[in-house]
């Protein structure tokens, strides 16, 4: 009972959050903005409705978990429609999508140690998505060649090569009993690396190969087999940085942005003032600039928001992350088998991985890689693609009910 009313409590604090943002939106546009208010109710039925839908007829599984993820998103919903209306609308649509294949994942999903046996299903997908960039995949943008378009529809097959990349993993090492065993999936995840230096995709590279260690050692427990995983990935970044000046650009700017911050770096140094101008509490929503900022709704978002709502919230968003991935992470004590509880581990590594990548880039913590932050940023792929990883997650925590 306590925990309902736990639950409940978070749940009208981001209502109120959601109403006060849309509200102010509302306010600060001439003439009033009736549309912002709108879409602020749109928001708050939404996520009301789909926690009690869980609440409802899932009683029993990690209910923060679906919390937590419409905070994210909710927070990323109000940023997107200051900076982008139109781009707000779609989000708001990606978002329904995503809601709606959470709770059908949890409801039709049988057992999912039923699918354990269908390895080699994975592993084909994981192949074919891995590949369609660099066989069908558009030209550069911005120096990776990760997206494919048909018609008027793009997406990012990566996205959906990580989800069965961890489903081929969690299959195989499920069977981990020697040494031997371990060969084949390294081998999968060499030629998934090899896909992504191909396509010069540094980031997803860098998360293909977190969650892959992650799920090694949580197999296996043995820290040499990490040790010698994280040896050869520093011969095959040496590798990409030589054959590759997309990569080079990227570490000379990281290293040291200003003297190129009218050219290369020009991304990362208006995310630096961004951020620096915001402050600790921010210049308020909407009373920013936060326009000077490049792709300001999907990759620098994070840079944006800290602009406007201060850095505070930065951190907020980085503790929300933290709990969501403490939520999933707590997800694999409920597993009934090694295959759920690996699953559970790999799609939480992934949400982490892809977090702190992200962050790591628009603060030049790390050199800038082009990814998402999850449910936050804007972009249907990212969107659909973790709430389905969270499906999977919400599911475990029911115990495989």
């Amino acid at each position: 009972m306590d925990s309902i009313k736990e639950e409940k409590r978070l749940l009208r604090v981001t209502y109120l959050f959601c109403i006060i943002s849309f509200f102010n939106i509302f306010l600060i546009k001439t003439p009033f903005d009736n549309v912002a208010l709108i879409i602020g109710g749109i928001i708050c039925i939404l996520m009301g409705y789909s926690n009690f839908i869980v609440r409802r007829f899932f009683p029993d599984g990690d209910k923060y978990i679906l919390i937590f993820a419409c905070i994210l998103s909710n927070i990323g919903m109000v940023m997107i429609y200051r900076l982008k209306p139109a781009d707000a609308i779609k989000q708001i649509i990606f978002f329904v999508v995503g809601i709606v294949i959470f709770i059908l994942i949890v409801v039709i999903l049988p057992e999912l140690k039923k699918y354990v046996k269908f390895r080699y299903i994975f592993l084909v997908l994981t192949l074919v998505f891995i590949s369609m960039p660099t066989l069908l995949g558009a030209a550069d943008v911005n120096g990776s060649q990760n997206w494919v378009h048909f018609g008027g529809f793009s997406f990012q097959p990566s996205e959906f090569a990580k989800l069965f990349l961890i489903a081929y993993l969690a299959s195989a090492f499920s069977k981990y009993k020697n040494f031997k065993q371990l060969i084949e999936p390294a081998f999968i995840v060499m030629v998934s690396l090899g896909f992504m230096v191909l396509q010069k995709d540094l980031g997803s590279a860098l998360i293909f190969f977190a969650i892959s260690v992650t799920m090694l050692y949580i197999c296996t427990g043995k820290f040499k087999y990490v040790l010698i995983c994280l040896l050869l990935f520093s011969a095959g970044a040496f590798i990409s940085y030589k054959l590759f000046g997309h990569v080079r650009l990227r570490v000379m700017i990281w290293q040291d942005p200003w003297p190129y911050k009218t050219n290369q770096s020009y991304q990362v140094v208006q995310s630096m003032y961004s951020i620096a101008w915001g402050g600790l509490f921010g210049t308020g929503l909407g009373l920013g600039y936060p326009g000077f900022v490049p792709i300001n709704d999907s990759d620098f978002i994070f840079a944006s928001i800290s602009e406007e709502m201060g850095v505070l919230m930065g951190f907020a968003i980085m503790i929300l992350y933290f709990l969501l991935f403490y939520r999933c992470m707590r997800a694999a004590l409920f597993a009934e088998d090694k295959f759920s509880r690996l699953l559970a581990v790999g799609y939480s590594a992934m949400i982490g991985a892809q977090v702190l990548v992200i962050v790591g880039g628009v603060t030049n913590m790390i050199p800038l890689t082009g990814i998402t932050l999850p449910l936050v940023s804007y972009g249907g792929t990212s969107m659909i693609i973790t709430f389905m990883a969270l499906g999977i997650l919400q599911k475990i925590s029911e115990g495989g009910r």
